[in-house]
């Protein structure tokens, strides 16, 4: 089947060209809305030899056909159809709109946050490695390596600096990127975040202290006094300042001269926004902002490993709905305030769930005389261990039923432990096995029991469920020639 043939038939297979709203491709996969997915025919689909999987997710029907393939397959599609070329961002706000209003929330969160995870991330990882400096019998019995080298010590205070900096200016970032999503321009929303985290200001990590000797500085402006508080490491404060300001800045647009428009909307915005940013909507958020984490460490400590094994059972079901998203929310509150959390428990139990979905696909690979199914499965199983779960889990496991399940029950066990024992990730990165450099460093050999304990209930628990399908589908087999 040439390419074009591919597309003829992935056309045919998903209900025609009337049923088709959007389609885009990424690296490796056709990204399509559909006006009806019940039409689809995923027989017919599965059948045609480039496609190695199907899933639906935000709003979108993508079928994936791997690297080199997709764009030539692409090329063909759209003439079938007779729609320009589209972006996958277009197809994706395509998409949303099909969405109910929880999921276009986490979508809206995601937007925003999935483009500062770089920058995160570097942070993260550079206070891991600070950590491996600075943790004593990691390396050597009653020192770290620094004690036992003196004179890398500078060279460890230089790399916590790089560390702190996204951290330190989290609301730079947010701020930039909250309000390019909310239509506003990004380049204010930066200015924005700067005010938030000047140096005149009391830091925000030392407010608690300052709040108990009553040293809080203030302004005095007409009788009002003003908190003279920093918003360091904050997530809702900046998030809700910038939907602020993206929206008064749309609306002083439409009212102001153009002639005045340069000169007047950006002084507005700035002026007005920040005020309200130091008067109402930052005291209230930093305190909703406050309450959450604090609930969420209070669940965390609470629950214990049983709310863990819970959370690491659900966690591939709720990717699935695409809701783990919002968690990067979350993670990145947890990550910016590790004083009090001690670091994100999330990508530990998330890292559960992606080695034990790789670990099922790998035994598909093992027991399947799919010729096809086995190269699905050997690229997807490799892929989830290293994190990227989604070939794995859509092209394999959820077709299969049997191995998802055996995934979900090995994540439950595997994050149970790892909450048990208080693993935590002190930076984003990779959920598998490369995100042992993300986790605290005395946190690591639990880390690898965790995903090892994950790994082989996953794979022992799809060889067995693998067997039982067998010996159902023989019965049945038996019953129908009967």
């Amino acid at each position: 089947m040439n390419h074009k043939e591919a597309a003829v038939a992935i056309l045919a297979a998903i209900g025609g060209k009337e049923n088709v709203s959007a389609a885009a491709h990424c690296a490796t996969r056709l990204r399509l809305v559909l006006h009806d997915e019940d039409k689809i025919d995923s027989a017919a689909l599965d059948a045609i030899e480039m496609v190695k999987g199907t899933f639906s997710t935000g709003g979108q029907f993508q079928i994936i056909l791997g690297a080199g393939i997709v764009n030539e397959v692409y090329k063909y599609f759209i003439d079938l159809v007779g729609i320009s070329e589209m972006s996958t961002s277009q197809v994706k706000n395509v998409g949303v709109k099909k969405q109910n209003p929880l999921l276009q929330l986490v979508k809206l969160l995601s937007d925003i946050f999935v483009p500062i995870i770089p920058a995160i991330v570097a942070g993260g990882l550079l206070m891991g490695l600070n950590n491996l400096l600075t943790a004593k019998d990691l390396f050597i019995d009653g020192k770290s390596l620094i004690d036992a080298n003196p004179g890398i010590a500078d060279l460890a205070a230089m790399i916590n600096t790089f560390a702190n900096a996204a951290f330190v200016f989290l609301p730079v970032l947010i701020g930039f990127s909250a309000t390019k999503r909310f239509g506003g321009n990004a380049f204010l929303g930066a200015a924005l975040g700067m005010i938030m985290v000047h140096p005149d200001l009391l830091n925000a990590y030392g407010y608690g202290a300052a709040l108990i000797d009553h040293k809080v500085p203030v302004w005095n402006i007409l009788g009002f006094e003003i908190e003279k508080v920093g918003y360091q490491g904050t997530v809702l404060p900046v998030l809700a300042s910038s939907f602020i300001l993206a929206k008064l800045e749309v609306n002083l647009r439409k009212v102001i001269p153009s002639a005045l428009d340069n000169l007047l909307t950006p002084l507005l915005s700035i002026l007005v926004t920040a005020v309200l940013t130091f008067t109402f909507v930052g005291p209230i958020t930093r305190s909703a902002g406050s309450l959450f984490t604090d609930g969420i460490v209070w669940l965390y400590n609470t629950t214990g490993f049983v709310g863990g094994g819970i959370f690491g059972f659900f966690y591939a079901p709720i990717v699935i709905t695409g809701m783990h998203q919002s968690f990067i929310a979350v993670e990145t509150q947890l990550l910016s305030d590790i004083a009090k959390t001690g670091g994100s428990f999330l990508f530990p139990i998330a890292a559960m769930s992606n080695v034990a979905q790789g670990a099922a696909t790998l035994a598909v690979f093992l027991i399947t005389k799919d010729k096809k199914m086995k190269s699905i499965a050997s690229a997807s199983g490799i892929s989830a261990l290293l994190g990227i779960t989604e070939p794995a889990m859509f092209g394999v496991n959820l077709k299969l039923k049997y191995p998802f399940i055996g995934a979900i029950i090995g994540a439950g066990v595997g994050a149970a432990f790892v909450t048990f024992f208080k693993v935590k990730a002190v930076a984003m990165g990779a959920a598998g096995l490369p995100g042992i450099i993300s986790i605290k460093p005395d946190s690591i050999p639990y880390y690898c029991i965790g995903m090892a304990i994950s790994i082989v209930i996953a794979f022992m628990l799809t060889i067995v469920l693998a067997k039982r399908e067998a010996k159902k589908n023989s019965v049945n087999v038996e019953n129908q020639a009967a």
